[in-house]
């Protein structure tokens, strides 16, 4: 078998790590652009091609109709979900989608779950570039407050990527195995985990037995819909209603200029992490500029709300544990997010005590499941990790009432069996709806699946139906169904509302198989034009500024030359070409070159002694 890996897969960056067998240390692996952080972003050229990551957040600015982000948050949701979404963000979405959310990307339709498979499968390239071998096995990460959609979602996802799921982890749960194992710390253990789309708080209990270490979660709540992403969004009603009212310009007929105004004010909040105001300035269509100067105060109260969210969830988990803020023994933050200030702040007020902070919060989440994919891997027993499901599951009874059979917060794997019976006289079928949330009525809970078991006509109350569920260590359930008195059951492994079914996932699959040699192809040549573009730009900079005098008329002929050979390449489909191309604009830029570094040198020297350099 090929090499596991653990895989953070976020709304706004993904991650891949491993377990170091030298340090027996879990470490996250770099990418092609030297950062371990891969931008969950994925693009699709006018030719078809896919980019992902860094390469793909170009293109934000410049293909915005061609580029997704954030695609976390539309995992195993309908579209009557994310409505109030699409006001904001510049999601296609399908007309003809129902259940599954189609969103379309240039002349292209895909799937969240597809699309999450294209950042996944650059994760994996990562990987396998970095160990030199084929990576097939892999545990991916979740909020803990996904419901079964949604890891159903991910699962696909990972599936249409090449890989094997061997386990989905709760984010804040793989926090806590980074953490324990970094600090050997035990005890109570609150871990706010606030990333770029989704918010989760998990109470933990980190215990130390003669077999080993024993990772516990008492309980979980949070918001799937709550993150960082929802900052932006304030900063862009802000920043959108100014230029409305200064300029009278509605950005709406302009999605660049919105991405490039979204970019900015990311920026500022960065900067707002360490400062105590921030800039923010952008070029507007008709030569207009949007500027201006927020304060850290300002921005404080215009994210107090949000923040303010957070802090329900917390309540909420720590009374289904039944402790205290003060009975925590210790506060971790994880997730880009809980670099804001005003977030530390709230979140030491709330438990009395500064939280730590001093692994990564970008990277944890990624380390840890590295740690739970070692544990998977080699069959250590030293460490056990007891997850808990976050939401209740139970079956719709008469009137549209939830019979509630596994109580959120209990432990996985988790089965539990409820008794039946039918309601009619001579009723000759039992229809059974699974549901999952925490309200009463059938109608405010998550669908997850329906099916029916016949049974023998007869009084009504008399058919005996057992009803059990089985919750796996991924937090996905099966449901099987049996009449005591017949022997008859029904079983399945529920395939959610707003999933994928198998032969959708398989026509992908299949496609990522049959296309690989193609992707590889295709990611070349994204890598030859980036390089390419880098090239070009420097090249252009240079014979705008320089004083080209010294340069002969044969040689600027050669250079202008060059470059026209190059943006010729790059419009083309042959990455070997353009690495041709790049060679002999280099070869015939070689003495220009020689002339910018000699008159830098004679810039730095003027005026100086011999005895001074």
């Amino acid at each position: 078998m090929g090499k596991i890996v653990g895989i953070d897969l976020g709304t706004t960056y993904s991650l891949v790590a491993y377990m170091d067998a030298t340090t027996n240390e879990p470490k996250c692996i770099v990418g092609p652009y030297g950062s371990a952080l891969c931008p969950s972003i994925v693009s699709v050229d006018a030719d078809g091609t896919i980019v992902t990551g860094e390469a793909a957040r170009r293109r934000l600015l410049t293909q915005s109709e061609r580029t997704i982000y954030s695609v976390k948050r539309l995992m195993g949701r309908a579209p009557e979900d994310i409505k109030d979404e699409l006001k904001i963000f510049p999601f296609r979405i399908e007309p003809t989608s129902t259940n599954v959310i189609r969103v379309r990307l240039g002349e292209k339709v895909f799937t969240p779950s597809e699309i999450s498979a294209f950042i996944l499968r650059e994760l994996k390239s990562w990987a396998e570039n970095f160990f030199g071998e084929p990576v097939d096995r892999a545990v991916i990460t979740v909020p803990a407050y996904f419901n079964d959609a949604q890891r159903q979602a991910t699962k696909d996802a990972g599936r249409i990527a090449g890989l094997e799921v061997l386990r989905l982890v709760n984010e804040p749960t793989a926090a806590a195995l980074a953490y324990g194992l970094h600090k050997q710390k035990r005890g109570k253990v609150a871990v706010y985990d606030f990333g770029g789309g989704t918010f989760d708080i998990s109470i933990l209990k980190l215990i130390s037995t003669d077999e080993g270490d024993i990772y516990q979660v008492l309980s979980t709540n949070g918001d799937t819909h709550l993150g960082g992403d929802d900052i932006d969004n304030a900063l862009l009603v802000l920043a959108r209603a100014e230029i409305q009212k200064q300029f009278s310009l509605d950005l709406s007929a302009h999605p660049e200029t919105v991405q490039e105004l979204r970019k900015a004010l990311i920026r500022a909040k960065h900067d707002l992490s360490s400062a105590t105001k921030a800039s923010i300035q952008v070029a507007l269509p008709a030569g207009l500029i949007y500027s201006r100067e927020i304060s850290l105060r300002e921005f404080d109260e215009l994210i107090r709300p949000i923040v303010a969210r957070t802090m329900e969830p917390v309540r909420k988990a720590l009374a289904d544990a039944k402790l205290a803020a003060k009975d925590m023994d210790e506060v971790v933050l994880v997730g880009g997010s809980t670099r804001i200030p005003l977030v530390r702040k709230t979140v030491g007020d709330y438990f009395g005590r500064p939280p730590h902070c001093e692994l990564n919060p970008d990277e944890v989440v990624a380390l840890g499941a590295a740690v739970q994919a070692d544990i998977l891997d080699s069959g250590v027993k030293t460490m056990l990790l007891l997850d808990v499901t976050p939401l209740s599951l139970g079956i719709e009874t008469m009137g549209g009432v939830v019979a509630k059979i596994i109580p959120r917060n209990s432990t996985i794997p988790a089965s539990a069996q409820e008794m039946f019976t039918t309601g009619v006289e001579n009723q000759t079928a039992i229809d059974l709806h699974v549901l999952q949330g925490e309200r009463e009525l059938a109608k405010d809970c998550r669908s997850l699946a329906r099916f029916q078991l016949k049974v023998p006509p007869g009084p009504a109350g008399l058919a005996r139906v057992e009803v059990k569920f089985l919750i796996d260590a991924n937090g996905i359930l099966q449901v099987a169904a049996r009449d005591l008195r017949t022997g008859q059951e029904h079983s399945i492994e529920v395939q959610p509302s707003y999933g994928l079914n198998d032969a959708e996932v398989e026509r992908m699959l299949e496609e990522s198989i049959e296309f690989a040699e193609q992707d590889f192809s295709e990611r070349q040549l994204i890598e030859a034009r980036n390089e390419a573009d880098t090239i070009l730009k420097a090249t252009e900079r240079t014979l705008q500024r320089e004083d080209l005098s010294q340069l002969s008329r044969e040689e600027r002929s050669n250079i202008d030359e060059s470059v026209a050979n190059l943006r010729a390449a790059v419009a083309g489909t042959d990455y070997k070409e353009v690495r041709a191309q790049i060679d002999k604009l280099n070869e015939a830029t070689t003495h220009l070159a020689e002339l910018v570094m000699n008159g830098a040198l004679q810039t730095a020297l003027q005026g100086k002694r011999l005895d001074e350099v």
